[in-house]
């Protein structure tokens, strides 16, 4: 007597009609749903950058950083003297726009006032460790909770 596995012929196979196949087909096809990533945020400075002509700007753009952003500058010979100039080139990458200004770079940030550079600072946090620039905070009456929008806002408004 041999021991083994006994060969079952296969069963008939059942008939599929295109109407069937079609939701497995459908589904298949469906492409991802996908959330749309935000990668530039603009923003509105509380005092303004004045150029050469006298002209202030203060609506502009940033992007999200890359690693790159924030690798170059350390070679840059100005950061390596003084570490505290890397907020500087730092976000004169990272600005894509502001106001009329035709290229943006990081003379033009060392130009800017201090509470404007503080505020891109703040700004440059906020955007590219949480991806948005709503921060939660609490009333201090009722001690309700909500959200600001950091973007865009001026000094002293709520």
């Amino acid at each position: 007597m041999r021991r083994g596995a006994v060969a079952q012929p296969a069963p008939a196979a059942a008939a599929v009609t295109p109407e069937a196949a079609a939701p497995v087909a459908a589904v298949a096809e469906a492409p991802p749903a996908r959330r749309e990533l935000r990668t530039e945020f603009a923003f509105e400075l509380p005092r303004g950058y004045v150029d050469e002509a006298g002209n202030v700007h203060r609506e502009g753009v940033m992007r999200l950083a890359t690693a790159r952003d924030e690798l170059i500058p350390l070679r840059d010979i100005r950061v390596q003297e003084n570490p505290a100039y890397l907020s500087v080139v730092l976000l004169g990458r990272v600005i894509t726009r502001l106001g009329s200004v035709a290229h943006m770079h990081d003379g033009v940030v060392e130009n800017m006032f201090a509470s404007d550079l503080a505020f891109l600072q703040d700004f440059y946090r906020q955007v590219n460790a949480e991806g948005h620039t709503r921060a939660g905070v609490t009333c201090p009456h009722c001690e309700q909770p909500f959200e600001v929008e950091l973007g865009g806002s001026r000094l002293g408004e709520s």
